[in-house]
């Protein structure tokens, strides 16, 4: 095998206990640069560690018998921004093969290797490093390493160890858009993939394993919030749109051949460009799938008409964004163009399309103090949507945040799980006027708060979803998550 691929496992780790009912989705990128490889006569394998539930042992021992001629480790999480705590299972994953294959050149590729490349470098055992989409560069550097072909500096993105230190090229190649391939869905366990747990309410869970996958419709985002890291990996903030003609064939693909139903638009931004989603939705119209899918919208990206469209075409939940309800709060990261009164307009217009929501919220933005943080909560109250994330908000490497934290010589956390957001080590940044316990305690209040007194949301569960479902939900959300950062500390807020 010329090149092989993995996915890290560390799901029990990221998530605590609440791993179980997290989504086990197939590694896009994954499939992505396996397909752009084998166009090109490459050999090439994914070991999806994750949904094959490998230990690093196990990965190890796979690189053994299979025997590549390169490796990639691929760090991404079940969002682009979820890599930073990916990290530390890669790294795991990183040591054990070169303890067993030690002269095997291993790279690393994603979001967060690509926002700290030089670190990266200098704490993982790897050779190299890829930043941005790389799917040009990887295949020069298989070259290099098989044939000896080519100068490593000439590679855009690559980041090696030459003259005793780490050197690298940090010019980023944007690949035409139609030179983007589907993913290798067939060197996947595509049986094994599942939904989040939130995705099959009033369905049949059990039915769903093996049914579920991922695609991109666009690549990029035209935004720049303040707490995001997106532009780490794709350069600009630069939207690029996929033919829909070639999307419409790779769903025929998940539907004849892997019999898929459910489906997550990976988009940073799905419903952004009110043309492309229109056109898009007439052919999911025209085929008529009975596909149950969703992905990711903004408040001011929405209308009447285009939800109508979208409902039509098997959109059955738009996540939003909402983050906080301070104004004072979404200025303070550049996300302030709405006011909750239009929140609250354009959730209940999402309703009456027939168009489940699910809601994000971010606790502790850096203008956040506890007035802020009930303001927060208070409208998730109000809207009451069908499903909600709690997020403490976290300067992930390549944000803006994290750039300024830097820059004022803040402390941030050294070890990479602190920046999962279910770990045990979740440690937040904490806002001017809070501190990270103070941020964590009351978004773990807020959480069990919304789920275990609020009648008016299991009613709303119960008429969209019926009885089943309610306890679905009350089983799930039951659980305590343990947190470090909390024990033995008396109320911080």
């Amino acid at each position: 095998m010329d090149l092989m691929l993995i996915r890290p496992n560390d799901m029990k780790a990221v998530y605590g206990d609440t791993y179980q009912y997290v989504a086990c989705e197939p590694p896009y990128w994954a499939g992505v640069i396996a397909s752009y490889a084998r166009e090109r006569n490459i050999s090439v394998g994914i070991l999806d560690a994750e949904a094959l539930n490998c230990s690093p042992e196990d990965v190890a021992e796979c690189v053994a018998e299979r025997k590549p001629a390169l490796i990639g480790v691929c760090v991404t999480g079940n969002n682009l921004s979820a890599s930073t705590q990916k990290m530390n299972g890669a790294g795991l994953v990183c040591q054990a093969i070169k303890k067993r294959e030690e002269k095997t050149p291993v790279f690393m590729w994603g979001l967060h290797p690509s926002a700290l490349p030089e670190r990266t470098m200098e704490e993982e055992n790897i050779d190299f490093l890829v930043k941005g989409e790389g799917l040009k560069e990887i295949v020069q550097l298989l070259e290099y390493v098989k044939h000896g072909t080519g100068n490593l500096e000439d590679i855009k993105g690559l980041y090696y160890r030459g003259r005793g230190r780490v050197v690298g090229n940090s010019q980023l190649n944007i690949e035409e858009i139609g030179n983007v391939p589907a993913p290798a869905w067939d060197l996947l366990p595509m049986e094994r993939y599942l939904p989040h747990n939130w995705h099959m309410l009033g369905e049949d869970s059990g039915a769903a394993r093996g049914r579920y996958a991922v695609l991109a419709t666009s690549l990029g985002c035209p935004y720049n919030c303040s707490f995001c890291a997106i532009a780490s990996q794709f350069g600009s903030r630069k939207v690029r749109f996929f033919d829909i003609g070639r999307i419409m064939e790779e769903i025929d693909v998940l539907v004849n051949r892997y019999h898929i139903k459910y489906l997550k638009i990976l988009d940073e931004c799905f419903v952004l460009n009110e043309k492309y989603v229109s056109e898009f939705c007439d052919r999911l119209i025209e085929k008529d799938y009975g596909l149950n899918i969703w992905g990711y919208a903004r408040i001011d990206t929405v209308n009447e008409k285009l939800l109508e469209k979208l409902r039509k075409a098997g959109i059955r939940w738009l996540a939003f964004g909402i983050e906080s309800g301070s104004k004072k709060s979404m200025d303070g990261v550049s996300k302030g163009q709405y006011d909750n009164g239009k929140v609250k307009r354009v959730v209940e217009m999402v309703k009456n399309a027939g168009i489940h929501v699910l809601a994000n919220f971010m606790f502790g933005l850096p203008d956040d103090d506890l007035e802020d943080m009930q303001a927060t909560y208070g409208l998730c109250r109000e809207i009451n949507p069908e499903w909600i994330n709690f997020y403490v908000t976290m300067a992930y490497p390549g944000s803006k945040t994290y750039r300024e934290y830097i820059e004022n010589g803040e402390e941030l956390p050294g070890n990479w799980m602190a920046y999962a957001q279910y770990s045990y080590e979740c440690t937040p940044k904490g806002s001017k006027y809070l501190s990270p316990a103070q941020v964590l305690e009351y978004r773990d209040w807020a959480f069990h708060a919304f789920f275990e007194d609020n009648g008016r949301y299991f009613e709303n569960i119960e008429q969209k979803f019926g009885k089943q479902a309610v306890a679905s939900i009350q089983e799930s959300t039951k659980g305590r998550l343990r947190r470090k950062l909390l024990e033995g500390s008396r109320s911080n807020i």
